[in-house]
């Protein structure tokens, strides 16, 4: 183990506060959960003003930063380009996001709105109606907003301001330096336990499912051991997943989840009430929009009752818990593209899938419900929601292979949650780094295959699931000043883009279109020319009695800065940086590893982005340095 591929407080804390929790459920599993299902009704009771609150405030901050001046805003250099193809970014994001949950609850959310209303009566037209609106809510763009403003923020400073892609680095705009301190690896530790127990506690529900399926249609037996075989079976397909990276077995995961979803859904819209599901849709969108902002405050103050914190703020909570792991995924996948084109991709097309998929099951659920189950498909969500899905698809055509289907489908939503949570965890337990060695990918797969297995032997999902929501309080208000940071940051970089007088000659330029630059060739230029022009400027700087300058040279960096000690410190760095080739090249990308080309990059804290010096001259690299130095001192 080498610490250069850890931060060894994140990692060995998160992972004791981990062990302790799991040995506290097992060991009183009743008394856990007695006492996190108190705390976590008190914060929703004393707090779900607050949760409200901030959910709107979250939708309303990436509207104005997509749709905005912000908008035109790249995750990264200006010339980057995207790593994934659009429609391998959306499978991924969208099997991440919404996966198990859109199983498990496609049926059996709105069979439950549609029993027990808030306002309609039950089992009528109008609490059908109801039922759907309510659920469009639930999954609609508040919850993606929330994933959206995480994921926004980490892509933003990691690939943009050149941070680690960490949640602390989005915190940088409030509290400077101290991000690097214990309060930084408090934020990190936190992030890694929420997504370790909210990841257990959702593969809980894909294995309970998943065995429902599977005594429901073939009678075996519905007992921990299968649970437990289940889950060693899934998570040694996640731990090979997740050794391939996010493109190639992740990506190649997400897009077969999709297909099968979109095949199980269409076969669904056809055998199914086609003509008034395609109606529904429509008026479904249309109440939703009706009723947007009614909802989005709606906290029932003047007649309170005990639905709104049994499902739109446990929603809520349940989405911010889960924020750190969906965003952190989604910023990964997601460097190379506009602000703006991040927020339509995120906020709006899962949304509107989802929004299609929960009319599909839920409407044509409520349909059967009222028409030939005769209450059938209401008395199986009472009974057990595992099996809801099930009893809904006896009521169409070849039940037996959409049953199958379906817990193929869950088989595959669980490996994706697994295998990108624990990628998600690993990037910030190492600080940021997205090249570690196999043993830590492996070693957080199967720390969450162990938990979800250990709480399902004592029981205890049930609290691990309220103490994961409970963790949503403290979070929003981190979120928050994500919100604020964010904000800051793109507007100081709206106020201040500037472009450098420095450019290498033409020839230059044209050859690396034709012969891409590679690491050693960068390391050369940082050598050879980096070093000589930066420790010119530093000497200067000394002479003319600048005396707090520094220069710190590093294997792959040559950074400078003055008045390190002070607040309004200046800082200068060249270091190689690397950028996916473009498609026409002769070195285009293989499935193996993506072919990319590197540049040398200059950041400095008063510019904006990272500028490409590559085949400058010692002199235009000092000029480049002496006109940042100059904004810092004009600025």
């Amino acid at each position: 183990m080498t610490a250069r591929h850890i931060n060894p407080r994140v990692f060995w804390g998160a992972s004791a506060i981990i062990a302790a929790l799991l040995l506290t459920t097992i060991a009183v599993p009743g008394s856990a959960d007695h006492a996190f299902k108190a705390a976590q009704a008190w914060a929703i009771d004393t707090f779900g003003w607050f949760y409200i609150a901030a959910v709107a405030f979250f939708l309303v901050v990436v509207v104005l930063l997509g749709f905005g001046p912000a908008g035109r805003l790249k995750l990264g250099p200006d010339d980057a380009e995207p790593d994934f193809p659009y429609v391998s970014w959306l499978a991924m994001l969208f099997a991440a996001g919404m996966g198990i949950g859109l199983m498990y609850f496609a049926v059996a959310e709105p069979i439950q709105h549609y029993i027990s209303p808030p306002e309609a009566e039950s089992g009528t037209i109008g609490a059908a109606r109801e039922a759907m609106a309510i659920t469009f809510h639930h999954y609609g763009v508040h919850a993606w907003a929330i994933y959206a403003l995480v994921g926004l923020s980490l892509a933003y400073f990691s690939y943009r301001k050149d941070l680690p892609l960490t949640l602390r680095s989005g915190l940088s705009p409030l509290l400077g330096r101290r991000i690097d301190g214990p309060l930084g690896d408090a934020i990190d530790i936190f992030a890694v336990c929420g997504t370790v127990f909210g990841i257990a506690t959702s593969l809980g529900f894909g294995v309970s499912q998943m065995t429902a399926g599977l005594a429901y249609n073939y009678g075996v037996a519905d007992g921990v051991s299968t649970k437990i075989a289940i889950i060693v079976v899934v998570m040694g397909a996640a731990t090979l997943s997740v050794l391939s990276g996010a493109d190639r077995g992740i990506r190649r995961l997400s897009e077969l989840n999709l297909a099968m979803a979109v095949l199980l859904m269409l076969f669904v819209l056809a055998l199914g009430p086609t003509l008034f599901l395609l109606r529904a849709l429509v008026q479904n969108f249309g109440l939703y929009l009706d009723h947007l902002v009614m909802r989005t405050f709606t906290l029932y103050a003047y007649e309170p009752r005990a639905w709104m914190a049994d499902w739109t703020l446990f929603y809520w909570a349940w989405w911010i818990a889960w924020s750190p792991f969906v965003g952190m995924f989604i910023a990964r996948i997601s460097r190379g593209r506009t602000i703006r084109e991040f927020v339509i991709g995120v906020l709006f097309v899962p949304t509107a899938f989802t929004f299609l998929w929960m009319t599909v099951f839920g409407n044509t659920a409520i349909a059967l419900d009222l028409g030939v189950a005769h209450g059938g498909i209401a008395r199986a969500v009472q009974a057990d929601l595992s099996t809801a899905l099930f009893k809904f698809l006896e009521y169409l055509p070849a039940a037996g292979f959409t049953s199958t289907l379906a817990i193929a489908l869950v088989a595959v939503f669980f490996v994706t949650s697994a295998d990108s949570g624990a990628l998600v965890i690993d990037t910030l337990a190492s600080g940021g780094a997205e090249d570690t060695p196999r043993w830590q990918r492996i070693y957080w797969c199967v720390l969450l295959g162990v938990t979800a297995a250990l709480l399902l032997i004592a029981g205890g999902l049930g609290a691990l699931q309220a103490a994961t929501l409970l963790a949503a309080l403290p979070f929003c208000f981190i979120m928050l000043m994500l919100a604020i940071g964010l904000i800051r940051q793109t507007n100081a970089d709206l106020a201040g883009i500037t472009l450098s007088d420095a450019a290498p000659a033409v020839g230059e330029r044209l050859r690396r279109l034709l012969v891409p630059a590679r690491r050693d060739d960068i390391l050369r230029q940082l050598r050879d020319t980096g070093e000589p022009a930066l420790r010119s400027v530093y000497e200067a700087l000394r002479e003319e009695g600048w005396t707090d300058s520094e220069l710190v040279l590093t294997e792959d960096a040559i950074a400078l800065s003055v008045g390190a000690d002070t607040q309004r410190a200046f800082s200068y760095r060249l270091t190689p940086r690397s950028r996916p080739l473009a498609a026409y090249t002769a070195l285009e990308a293989s499935e193996a590893r993506r072919s990319v080309a590197w540049f040398l990059a200059a950041q400095s804290s008063v510019g904006t982005r990272a500028r490409d010096l590559t085949d400058l001259t010692v002199e235009q690299v000092k000029a480049d340095v002496v006109a940042q130095l100059e904004r810092w001192r004009l600025g």
